[in-house]
């Protein structure tokens, strides 16, 4: 299994770092997590805006600015913070456009090589109503106008079907991120899409969540036993089957734990035996 793959033109790290733990970290230790991320390797930062808002970016800033060449720092919009509900959805193009220049900003960068754009059609999550419904056509048009003004590299997707996938190809999309992991597959039809384009898969919750109820991967009885037998955690196990399950995999883990950041890290490294691999494969619901 190879330790790197393509997010758009460039070779990264399997094993990114998602950053949104990070806004209810300790300042000081959210700064020596970033660090130590790079350290080991990381080059493929996801972040957004409304982590905060504005707190992690801030934070991503701190740690790591000036930004060494290689690091790709990836970000997601279309939906905005909010006093009470905590999130809300930012779907028009318009939104899109301010939610680029806040990353801009709050980044203090010129260029973003990633900008994912995050649909609100379908839970779980924030869903669009009301003027906040947009078609995807015109958000992609906003997205390939602040490419072409070099604001952006990459645009991805977040939250999609395999309908909105195939409509945004003309776009040149470089990543999908959705839902998945080794107990909830529905969107095993997009994974199938990325693959044989070589976009990108970038899956979230990638061990589960209490979000909506979903199952946490790390619990699962077959998961702890394999984990047991091969001598590493049950959430490296987990990670582990996504990068083995699909060649396009990229994963972006969180944590403001130092020592679970070096067990995602080294995940890059591991590869499942058959026995587990074909008792995780079973796990499908």
């Amino acid at each position: 299994m190879t330790r790197f793959g393509k997010l758009g033109d460039h070779d990264v790290l399997r094993v990114g770092f998602g950053a949104m733990q990070l806004e209810h970290a300790d300042p000081g230790d959210a700064v020596k997590i970033l660090r130590r991320a790079v350290e080991l390797g990381v080059d493929h930062l996801d972040t957004a805006q409304f982590y905060g808002p504005g707190t992690v970016n801030t934070l991503i800033r701190q740690a790591l600015h000036p930004y060494g060449e290689g690091l790709r720092i990836a970000t997601k919009v279309g939906a905005v913070t909010h006093p009470v509900e905590r999130l809300v959805t930012a779907q028009k193009p318009a939104e899109l456009r301010a939610s680029v220049e806040a990353n801009l900003r709050t980044l203090d960068v010129e260029h973003l090589a990633v900008v994912n754009l995050r649909r609100a059609d379908q839970p779980p999550g924030i869903i669009a109503a009301g003027d906040q419904i947009v078609d995807l056509d015109s958000q992609l048009a906003e997205l390939i106008a602040l490419r072409d003004e070099g604001k952006i590299g990459g645009i991805g997707l977040s939250h999609v079907s395999l309908d909105q996938l195939r409509q945004a190809l003309p776009a040149g999309i470089v990543c999908v991120q959705n839902l998945y992991n080794v107990l909830t597959r529905d969107h095993e039809d997009l994974l199938a899409e990325c693959a044989a384009r070589g976009i990108a898969w970038v899956p979230y919750f990638p061990l589960g969540s209490a979000f909506e109820g979903l199952p946490s991967v790390t619990d699962h009885p077959v998961v702890i036993e394999h984990a047991r037998r091969l001598g590493i955690t049950a959430a490296q196990a987990g990670l582990a089957w996504l990068l083995g399950h699909s060649p396009v995999t990229l994963l972006i883990p969180g944590t403001r734990d130092l020592g679970h950041l070096a067990d995602n890290v080294a995940v890059a490294g591991i590869e499942l035996d058959e026995a587990a691999t074909s008792a995780f494969d079973a796990l499908a619901g």
